[in-house]
Parts: structure tokens; sequence; C-alpha cells
């Protein structure tokens, strides 16, 4: 038999790929990450640990100027569970109008009827709102350039949530903060409660008085 070159059996060798290798990430992005996220775990644990009781949401006081009052809670903070925060500030003010054991600085310390004659409180789960120089240009501005202007909307939009106390009584809403009255639907209200002093309590007509 003669023997010869068998056909079909005859193939070249292809060197298998390789996987491509992962690239690790660098070690300055895993501790910014780590940085990061460890800072949000203290942020949530010092809200829920500084709360006055279980019965509210965690929050913290972002920032404070005047009576303007910044509060910063979760993001995953409910409506209901923002409204049962808004219900106990109502509380505060019909029993006593003295909101330190709810982590806010007096608003009028040297005011003789009280500390807390005058008081308005914003809500907001995004914190960068609640930064010292954002509030401070929101209170500052009131200008009528279009940057300001979007920027005012903007800040007011971002409000989940808030309650206001003055000399004639207090109201609490759910909802952006619709301060300059716009017709406007994306900046709608939703009262929780509005009610005079008179329709308070005896206990709500003054606040607590400076010491």
């Amino acid at each position: 038999m003669a023997c010869g070159k068998v056909v079909g059996l005859d193939f070249s060798h292809k060197t298998p790929k390789q996987p491509a290798r992962r690239k690790k990430l660098d070690p300055i992005v895993i501790m910014g990450l780590g940085i990061l996220i460890g800072g949000i775990c203290v942020i949530s644990l010092g809200m829920f640990l500084s709360r006055p009781d279980r019965s509210i949401p965690p929050y913290s006081i972002g920032y404070q100027e005047g009576s303007l009052v910044a509060v910063h809670v979760p993001p995953y903070t409910s409506d209901p569970e923002l409204e049962t925060l808004i219900i106990r500030f109502g509380a505060v003010g019909r029993a006593k109008r003295d909101f330190a054991d709810m982590k806010i600085r007096p608003t009028t310390p040297d005011d003789s009827r009280g500390r807390y004659q005058s008081l308005q409180i914003i809500i907001f789960s995004d914190p960068s709102w609640t930064e010292p120089d954002t509030l401070h240009r929101y209170v500052a501005n009131e200008v009528d350039d279009d940057s300001e202007k979007t920027f005012r909307k903007n800040f007011e939009t971002a409000v989940r949530a808030g309650y206001r106390a003055d000399a004639d009584g207090q109201a609490g809403w759910i909802g952006p903060w619709n301060r300059s009255g716009s017709k406007d639907r994306t900046l709608t209200m939703q009262w929780v409660f509005q009610e005079t002093w008179e329709e308070a309590g005896p206990h709500a007509q003054t606040s607590s008085p400076a010491p």
C-alpha cells in the first residue's frame, strides 16, 4: 500500500485566545469609594440615633440661617413618614413652641416674647440643598437675574415638605415650597394642617421665653 498524505486530516494549529484580564481599580479610587460609602453610613446612623424617638423618620439639621432652617432626611423617606415629622413639629408648636428638643437653635433668641417667634423649616432629601453656601445664596438673593430665578425655582422645587410658625399661627405641608404663589402645578403644596394659635390652644400663644 502506498503511503501518502491523508486528505482531510491536515489542519493548522491555532493558539486559543487568552481571556482579557480585568483591570484592577486604582487604590485611590477604592479609597475614595470607601470614604464616600462610610460617610453616607455615618450620616444615616447619626440621623437615626439623634432623632427624638422612633415614631418619626431620622433627620438632621443641614444649616440654619436666621429663621430659615434646612432639614435633611434620607432619600428613602416616604411622604407618609414626612407627614409624621410635620405633625410632630405641629404638636411641639401647640404644646410650648420650644423646638430645642427637635435640634433647632432659637430663631429669635433676643425676643422677650419667646425664642421661636418666627420659624420656617424646609425639608430636603438631597443634602446639597442644605449646605451653608446654598442656603445663604437663596436667602440673600432677590434679584431678577435669570440664573438666580432658575436657582430659586430649583431650590423650592427640591423641597419635600415644610413647616411654618409665625405671629399668626402655624402650618405644615408635603410637597415643594410654592413660596412665590406660582400657579405651576409642579409646585403644589399638600397642606397637612393650617391653624391660628387660638385654634392651636392656649399653650401655643407664645413661644418658649428667652432665658
